[in-house]
């Protein structure tokens, strides 16, 4: 029988340390996942920046944002909305937005960075969260993500038994592939800028190539693919509040990625 597991990334097979800033009201917020706030509001779609920090860490904190993003190209993936939208919807709001500064990014940047440089594998990235009600943007936001402990061992462990890997993350590709080098992933099984229906999709092709596939994540992103899946295994490994829905369609919650080795084992 062939077997594969398909992971989510951030509170799956890393940890991550995130913050976001309210540029309405100046407030700083850490550890809020994105998702849940993303749905809590239909107008709202989180984006992803594909832009490295070096880059924008030296500009001037006083110029708008989306200036700095439209005279430099800058592109941009969906990583969850609660409607369907365009590119250009979203390019629209985001090239004219009027709230966000670059030093505010610079901020959630330097606060990462700070909390996270001394570990050896770090994945940062930044986006923001447009609201259509406010015309632009509503957060600036960046996440770094370092292994869980054992996560390189997880992925080694199910290799050996014969079991395929694939990660689906909404993070941004470039850094993911780095991660999933680390971690031992092949690139190939790597889907970087998923979206739920994505990750729904990558679980759906799969089970036409395997016996059975496992899905592994911690959000509510992660729903759909874990209800396509013919398993599926919540992580509390960083945060064990969950909604109602996700605790549903676990056959399986796991308190350390390493179980999942464990599961496969007895499945």
């Amino acid at each position: 029988m062939t077997t594969a597991v398909v992971f989510d990334s951030a509170g799956t097979l890393l940890h991550t340390y995130r913050v976001l800033k309210d540029v309405t009201n100046g407030t700083v917020h850490k550890n809020v996942e994105t998702i849940t706030l993303t749905a809590s509001c239909k107008e709202r779609a989180l984006i992803l920046l594909y832009l490295h920090s070096r880059e924008i860490i030296n500009e001037d904190p006083t110029r708008l944002l989306s200036g700095y993003l439209s005279e430099n190209s800058i592109d941009f993936g969906i990583s969850c909305t609660c409607k369907a939208v365009t590119a250009d919807y979203i390019r629209d709001l985001l090239y004219n937005d009027t709230h966000a500064t670059i030093g505010d990014l610079q901020g959630c940047i330097r606060t990462v960075w700070a909390a996270c440089k001394k570990e050896a594998v770090v994945a940062l990235n930044s986006g923001v969260m447009l609201n259509g009600n406010l015309g632009g943007i509503e957060y600036v936001i960046t996440a770094g993500g370092r292994p869980f402990s054992r996560a390189r061992e997880t992925i080694h462990d199910l290799q050996a038994r014969g079991i395929a890997t694939y990660i689906a993350s909404g993070d941004r590709t470039k850094k993911l592939m780095k991660m999933a080098d680390y971690l031992g992933v092949p690139q190939d099984n790597t889907h970087g800028v998923a979206t739920p229906a994505i990750k729904e999709q990558v679980v759906e092709d799969l089970k036409r190539q395997y016996d059975t596939v496992v899905m592994v994540g911690d959000g509510i992103n992660d729903l759909r693919a874990m209800k396509k899946a013919d398993y599926a295994i919540l992580s509390l490994q960083q945060n064990r509040k969950k909604p109602e829905p996700l605790m549903k369609a676990a056959d399986f919650t796991i308190t350390s990625v390493y179980e999942v080795v464990h599961i496969i084992d007895n499945l």
